[in-house]
């Protein structure tokens, strides 16, 4: 058996998998196992956002190898004091805990919130606010933190305590939180895979505003929008806004599994020892490669990021066959007349790789990609949508 038969005889049949093996690759471009070459615009999902086999990244994570693969968290390692270091001082934030995921580090976004509110107010206020066409995760709880109905099918019973507002909707915000005991607000300020739509900076700014005269507070999930892919370190500071906690994962471990929740000035001692853990996170190697990631995000990179974005949008937005472009930075949803999975069919087929999300066909291209690979792909891109 092939590899592709292998993985459909063993295992789990939990993804609608491409009929494509990759087995190699540099930067923006991956290698088939029949040596058939492809751009890449999906970046494993905002996870490669230096390509695949970045350099840095690679020495960084083979020297902390060769010295030691895992501790527990019993003991104290560099790699994850100085990134939790360098995430504090880019972001303001206080303390970092570390995960493998974003779905744990929204469960820990949760629990930080909880633990707060149950410490400040005794039991029973414990509803957090989310929005509608949100995703958190695919844990049972950050499943029910989800505001898609059809997520909340087959797993029940799902974690109580979530209530879901309307987006671009603070009145609504307003309600739910007079209706309810509620303790927090928690928000993607660009809702990924509810369609790459970005909420408006009126709105974000007023959920700041609303949280912060009400003691409660403001989440911010940046799983996929953080670490650069916006234009900016997170995306909250395209809009100026300081939340409490910050939830990030997929980019940061540069293409291995690490999560980070990042707690402000109210939640900063809120985990005491025994209170939270997890065996994996911090661990030594990923948050080694993640150091090398987190210090080349600089002002030129977000310059880049940004500039691209623009080219991205004007060459888009002008092309034949194409609705509406949505999203921030290198995070861009294209909503196009024909289907988004013929789109993704059709790019596939002549050598480029994108992403959906609901009816759109979605980009999330490496940061650092070559301008000239760049403009090959939506050349690709604008092709298959307009035939």
């Amino acid at each position: 058996m092939n590899t592709i038969e292998r993985d459909n005889t063993y295992v789990a049949h939990a993804y609608g998998r491409f009929p494509i093996s990759i087995v190699d690759g540099h930067g923006s471009i991956l290698v088939d196992e029949n040596g058939k070459e492809y751009i890449d615009f999906g970046s494993g999902i905002g996870v490669n956002i230096f390509g695949v086999n970045d350099e840095v990244w690679k020495m960084a994570v083979i020297d902390q190898i060769e010295k030691v693969q895992h501790t527990s968290n019993l003991y104290y390692t560099e790699p994850c004091t100085k990134l939790a270091e360098l995430l504090c001082e880019k972001t303001g934030m206080k303390k970092v805990f570390f995960s493998n995921s974003g779905a744990e580090a929204n469960e820990c976004a949760i629990k930080a919130a909880r633990r707060y509110a149950f410490q400040k107010y005794g039991d029973g206020h414990s509803t957090i606010i989310t929005l509608k066409n949100s995703f958190h995760g695919r844990t049972i709880t950050t499943l029910a933190a989800t505001g898609q109905e059809h997520y909340h099918e087959e797993f029940t019973p799902f974690t109580e305590g979530f209530v879901y507002a309307e987006a671009n909707n603070i009145e609504d915000v307003k309600r739910l939180a007079k209706e309810n005991k509620c303790i927090a607000v928690m928000v993607e300020i660009i809702q990924g895979e509810g369609g790459v739509c970005p909420l408006t900076e009126e709105f974000v700014k007023a959920v700041r505003e609303f949280t912060e005269e009400n003691d409660m507070l403001m989440i911010v999930d940046e799983v996929q929008t953080g670490n650069g892919r916006s234009g900016m370190l997170y995306s909250y500071m395209n809009y100026d806004v300081m939340p409490d906690i910050v939830s990030t994962a997929k980019g940061i471990g540069g293409g291995l599994p690490l999560g980070a929740t990042m707690l402000g000035e109210k939640v900063k001692d809120i985990f005491t020892p025994g209170s939270h853990g997890s065996t994996f996170g911090g661990n030594p190697v990923s948050t080694a490669g993640a150091v090398s990631i987190i210090e080349r995000i600089d002002d030129k990179l977000l310059a880049e990021v940004r500039e691209k974005s623009v080219y991205i949008f004007n060459e888009l937005g002008k092309a034949d066959g194409v609705e509406e472009v949505t999203g921030m930075g290198l995070m861009i949803g294209i909503k196009c007349k024909k289907p988004a999975g013929d789109v993704l069919k059709t790019c596939m087929d002549n050598g480029l790789l994108v992403l959906t999300a609901k009816d759109k066909v979605r980009l999330l291209p490496a940061l650092n990609i070559d301008f000239d690979v760049l403009k090959k792909g939506i050349d690709i891109l604008k092709k298959a949508i307009a035939e």
